[in-house]
């Protein structure tokens, strides 16, 4: 469903050399999985029999009782759907292989043999088993079944789920994993069959050989390793599962764990195709090689994600908040002040309403003075209270200029405005749109004039969100000679804020900023009511911003429909993160079709932006990451209904 696939890494219950005893506990784990609605299960490398039999592993008494293993396994699973991959040893006429054996409604639908065989330290493969570097296909009878055994890239493809591939174990530790190849063939997801002792350190380090895969192959990389029933002799085995996709880690056993464990995670594939999609040197190098490609019978495609979908994905975890802050703040005072340096400029010039988005305009160009050791009365703030300004914005906006030691201007626009107003022949009491952008373009007026008679330009303080919903003044706010917070959206401007908050030592600069936090976002064009408040709140006139970031992530980074974008929001805001609101599936629906509707109309706007810096993953730029026609004809998917 909408691209995800369910897999599972297991860890059974193994007793060494007994194929009998190994082939029910992995019965019961696919049974497990089944009922749990995974699509794949992968279990340890040689679970059938055992990783550490050694030299019985060239006894045909265990080469036997492993087969008959597998044909037990085959019956008890003929009427399940989940595909299991599973190890165990494998004979030619001359050769001995370590190989998976992929399995599905009792049959076995392929056989990958291990290439790199470790020979070091306590594990000496070579001295058992033959690589499948040189070995040319092959036909090799498995609990009565005849199939084929080779040495050649294999994919299995689920019909209308996904595409996958298979290592084991040190395949994944080699200069160029096989990995890497199945990959860029079209794998989207990567099984291994592991048997890896724990050492001191080495666990951190399979961690991050698992993170860096499947980031730089864009995949989802399930891997299971053999646990207690396997630590004998010299060795200890932590039993790993462990499951990954594009970096991040989705799910983890407990190490050390004398049970059997499985976990199991939900796999976003689409997500991933888009990934590769958008990196235009993925797939570059395709390798020419001899695919064999094996279809699987269709799998339960019902997958419900077991994570929880993160609501807010422009905002930093908790534990990253004040680097990250720190980061972003610094990207924007750098693009800023390399504009300063090659313009010459003497001054800038900001509009200052009280808001979130001119605060953190503000405090971007204080950082960028600083970096430059220019003097910061060189920053001209400039208020202009208009028809719809209260005095808590207004009072906020003077106070937290002087507290940071900028130079300020107050400049109001009523008297102009209404001239304006008659000079065009609009009523002053009609509050319609010509009412609203009169306003905005004459403060934009201003801030231009006032730029040109200082030596100066034009910081934007606009933000992203507000450029994604065409939520801006066309020549008005929407104009400067250099955005700031262009590709900052609105749920991450207050943190921004918040962190600047809290980084003063001025006492006076603080309690500002956190009063502004507290303020409704408005564009403050209408005026307040008689005891002062602001009417004017924007999320009632657009929507809740936390909603409209969520669906601009997922549309601007991986192209997602309407409706998995649906699917996946009714999910993230269902009440089970405090950081967020919770709302009804009708509720999301309804904003996410302004949405729609609202960015393709807008376009236009953004068609013609200044520069500004990007400082996240996506940005609006028609310079770089969103080129768009400002006229298409675009629909989305019809949202499905409850």
């Amino acid at each position: 469903m909408y691209g995800y696939i369910k897999v599972a890494a297991a860890v059974p219950s193994v007793q060494v050399a007994n194929p009998a005893y190994n082939a029910q506990q992995a019965i019961q784990m696919i049974q497990q999985a089944h009922q749990a609605g995974v699509s794949i299960v992968c279990f340890p490398e040689l679970n059938i029999t055992g990783y550490s039999c050694q030299d019985l592993f060239r006894s045909r008494s265990l080469m036997q009782q492993a087969d008959e293993a597998l044909r037990t396994l085959l019956q008890a699973t003929e009427q399940l759907s989940v595909i299991a991959i599973v190890g165990m040893p494998v004979a030619t006429g001359v050769h001995l292989y370590n190989c998976a054996v992929v399995v599905q409604g009792g049959e076995i639908l392929g056989v990958v043999p291990k290439t790199f065989l470790p020979n070091y330290g306590e594990f000496y493969e070579q001295r058992w088993f033959a690589s499948a570097t040189r070995l040319q296909p092959t036909k090799v009878v498995l609990a009565g079944r005849q199939v084929e055994l080779s040495g050649r890239p294999q994919l299995f493809h689920i019909p209308g789920g996904a595409t996958f591939g298979i290592e084991i174990c040190e395949d994944l530790w080699a200069p160029i994993p096989p990995s890497s190849v199945l990959t860029q063939l079209g794998a989207q997801l990567v099984f291994n069959l592991s048997a890896s002792n724990d050492l001191i350190g080495k666990h951190q380090y399979l961690l991050s050989l698992l993170a860096q895969q499947s980031a730089r192959t864009f995949c989802g990389y399930v891997y299971a390793s053999q646990g207690y029933g396997e630590s004998t002799q010299d060795v200890v085995y932590g039993g790993n599962a462990l499951i990954y996709a594009k970096g991040k880690q989705l799910a983890a056993s407990e190490r050390f764990s004398i049970s059997p464990q499985m976990v199991t995670a939900s796999v976003d594939v689409e997500m991933l195709d888009a990934e590769r999609m958008a990196n235009t040197t993925f797939g570059l190098l395709e390798p020419e090689c001899d695919v064999k490609h094996t279809d699987c019978q269709p799998v339960a495609d019902t997958c419900i994600p077991e994570m929880q979908i993160n609501p807010l994905p422009f905002i930093p975890t908790e534990s990253d908040m004040d680097a990250s802050c720190q980061e972003i703040l610094d990207i924007q005072a750098m693009g800023l002040a390399r504009r300063i340096e090659n313009t010459h400029s003497r001054k800038v010039v900001v509009g200052i309403s009280g808001g979130l988005d001119s605060t953190l305009a503000l405090l971007v160009c204080v950082r960028a003075f600083r970096k430059l050791q220019l003097p910061l009365t060189g920053i001209v703030g400039v208020t202009m209270p208009g028809f719809g300004t209260t005095g808590r914005t207004h009072g906020n906006a003077l106070q937290l200029m002087q507290a940071l030691g900028v130079s300020t201007r107050d400049i109001g626009i009523a008297d102009a405005v209404t001239q304006h107003f008659k000079d065009i022949g609009h009523d002053a009491q009609v509050h319609d749109v010509t009412y609203e952008n009169s306003q905005a373009r004459e403060r934009t007026q201003i801030l231009m004039d006032l730029a040109n008679s200082l030596g100066g330009m034009v910081i934007g303080t606009g933000d992203m969100s507000e450029l994604a919903l065409g939520w801006a003044t066309y020549n008005g706010d929407h104009m400067s000679m250099y955005g700031v917070n262009a590709g900052v959206p609105k749920t991450l401007i207050r943190h921004l804020v918040h962190h600047e908050a809290m980084q003063s030592d001025n006492e006076v600069v603080r309690e500002t900023l956190l009063d502004i936090i507290d303020t409704p976002i408005s564009p403050e064009l209408i005026p307040a009511s008689s005891d002062g408040k602001i009417l004017q709140v924007t999320e009632d006139l657009v929507g809740p911003y936390e909603l409209h970031d969520f669906f601009l992530y997922y549309f601007l980074r991986y192209g997602f429909s309407a409706s998995k974008i649906l699917f996946m929001a009714e999910r993230a805001f269902d009440g089970h993160d405090s950081r967020a609101m919770q709302y009804s599936r009708e509720t999301i629906s309804h904003w996410l079709d302004i949405f729609f509707r609202r960015f393709v109309q807008q376009q236009y706007k953004r068609s013609c932006l200044p520069d500004g810096p990007k400082v996240g993953s996506v940005s609006l730029s028609p310079r770089g990451d969103w080129r768009m026609p400002s006229d298409s004809c675009f629909k989305t998917d019809s949202l499905p209904s409850k």
